[in-house]
């Protein structure tokens, strides 16, 4: 086992650095700036390793955390790639993020589901994650994606080649605020997505959820004309899908202010 620290933004503090049985290696952010390059640097170094677990400065993880998942990647999926649940802590106050017990699949992640499984809780073959999909593996995190796609992204894509296997305990504690409900920000993720993942755009209740949540969105920036297409579609995809009748309410200023916002919540949109 081996710990490597990757500083971002700032300069390193290189006593940290230790060897042993157990060394710390400390680096630079040698990739793009930012979350996305700091954590590819990190994976790349540790390519002497069978296996990769990232953790954010802040987070923190329970002991028995690794032992668990790879257990359970082992013995469930046969895929690459793990993840758990999270105890957010918050304003004095801690609560668990769950998503429910099984592998999380290509459908899970691709309804929106899993967008809210920390990064502290990923793991994955290291072999695996450094191969880029197009020779079989799931790819490092995409430097270029906007904040907000860079988890949902790489979920996507580890869930298409493999269900992901997924401990539903809180191994992790994540210090959280909430964003900000920003449709413009919302909208260049959505849109990113959707021109990288086909599985959201082809006819069926995924691209009708997808395409509902774009609609909730152009309707909060005030855009309904163009938020009323993107609803009828989502309509016209997935009759049944709550969020399309939602969206089409949403358009139509039927909710709006306070009461959309709590709608949203409840779709887990916004938090």
């Amino acid at each position: 086992m081996r710990v490597v620290i990757v500083v971002d933004h700032t300069e390193p503090e290189w006593s940290l650095s230790r060897s042993g049985i157990r060394p710390v290696l400390v680096l630079e952010n040698w990739r793009s700036p930012g979350l996305a390059g700091a954590r590819n640097t990190g994976i790349v170094a540790a390519g002497d390793c069978d296996w990769v677990a990232l953790c954010d400065d802040g987070d923190t993880w329970a002991p028995e955390k690794l032992t668990a998942q790879v257990s359970a990647v082992l013995r469930d999926s046969g895929g690459p790639f793990g993840t758990c649940a999270a105890e957010i802590e918050y304003d004095g106050r801690r609560s668990a993020r769950r998503v429910g017990a099984g592998p999380v699949t290509l459908d899970t992640v691709s309804r929106g589901l899993a967008r809210g499984l920390t990064p502290s809780g990923f793991l994955a073959r290291q072999d695996a994650i450094v191969r880029s999909p197009g020779r079989g593996g799931v790819g490092l995190f995409d430097e270029d994606c906007p904040p907000g796609a860079v988890e949902w992204d790489l979920l996507m894509r580890a869930a298409r080649l493999a269900p992901i296997a997924h401990v539903d305990e809180p191994y992790v504690r994540v210090l959280w605020r909430p964003p900000a409900a920003d449709a413009t920000r919302a909208l260049l993720v959505l849109r990113w997505m959707t021109e990288r993942h086909p599985e959201l755009t082809t006819p069926g209740r995924l691209a009708a959820r997808h395409l509902a949540e774009i609609a909730c969105w152009e309707a909060i920036s005030g855009r309904r004309e163009r938020g009323l297409a993107y609803a009828q579609a989502a309509l016209r995809w997935g009759r049944t899908e709550p969020l399309a009748l939602l969206a089409l309410a949403a358009v139509l200023g039927l909710a709006r202010g306070p009461r959309l916002a709590a709608l949203l919540r409840r779709h887990e949109l916004i938090r």
